[in-house]
């Protein structure tokens, strides 16, 4: 029921679009219509374009993810099992994590140029945050007594890492990471728009330069379908890493 609800309630927001469309509710030369998306669709795939710069985003985005996410669950656990690290950086991140990812693009440009590392760089930082504080989150959350069994028995400083910590903060640590993803396809659209030359973001911007919003709506809804797609890889490792969580 759930599944055929699922696939109905999108056919149905396509229909509704269409009707209002073709009956004139809806001014097409502003939001299309399905029909003329579908249109703009195959000549778009057919000649590479989608999918080159499809691959081309996705290779920023994982990259960018790689990069924020490792660091952010290795600072996160640090800060959940030390007061010290937690007092000391805790208060930087409260400080410079409500600053506009987009807002610190110009010196990140200025820094790195207007490479592959300047987009990598802005998912990489957007990610970071999310990971790290849901990381520290999730490694606070752990019955004390289980640290204190390991600190009983000896445990070195990487076991508290390797078999307390990190699966003790796993369901948060992928709550990050969702969470880090959504994130870096939001970044990567605005790098793409302002320093790029392929990428979803960038046929985003030369739709909008070329008043094509066909190519506008293929692009955004490719991204869409990134997102989903993204979605289901994490929700798949989730259920490999952590089979108790699904069987609750």
């Amino acid at each position: 029921m759930k599944t055929t609800i699922s696939i109905l309630s999108p056919l149905t927001l396509l229909f509704l679009w269409e009707a209002a469309a073709r009956l004139g509710f809806v001014d097409t030369r502003l939001l299309s219509s399905p029909s003329l998306i579908l249109q703009a669709f195959f000549p778009l795939l057919i000649s590479g374009d989608l999918l080159y710069n499809t691959w081309v985003s996705v290779l920023r985005v994982i990259w960018g993810f790689i990069a924020g996410a490792l660091p952010g669950i290795l600072l996160g656990m640090s800060m959940g099992l030390s007061p010290l690290v937690r007092s000391a950086v805790e208060p930087m991140i409260a400080a410079t994590y409500p600053i506009p990812k987009l807002a610190i693009m110009p010196l990140i440009l200025l820094i790195f140029g207007l490479g592959e590392t300047s987009k990598i760089f802005t998912i990489a930082i957007g990610v970071f945050y999310l990971v790290a504080i849901n990381t520290m989150a999730g490694v606070l959350n752990i019955d004390k007594i289980y640290l204190e069994v390991a600190k009983n028995f000896g445990a070195s400083r990487k076991d508290f890492y390797l078999t307390v910590a990190l699966p003790g903060a796993l369901p948060m640590i992928f709550a990050g990471l969702k969470l880090g993803m959504g994130m870096a396809l939001i970044l990567i659209v605005a790098a793409e728009m302002s320093a790029a030359k392929a990428g979803v973001g960038w046929m985003i911007w030369r739709a909008y330069d070329m008043f094509d919003i066909e190519q506008m709506f293929v692009a955004l809804i490719t991204l869409s379908v990134l997102g989903y797609i993204f979605s289901l890889i994490l929700d798949w490792l989730e259920r490999l890493v952590l089979p108790w969580k699904q069987a609750s």
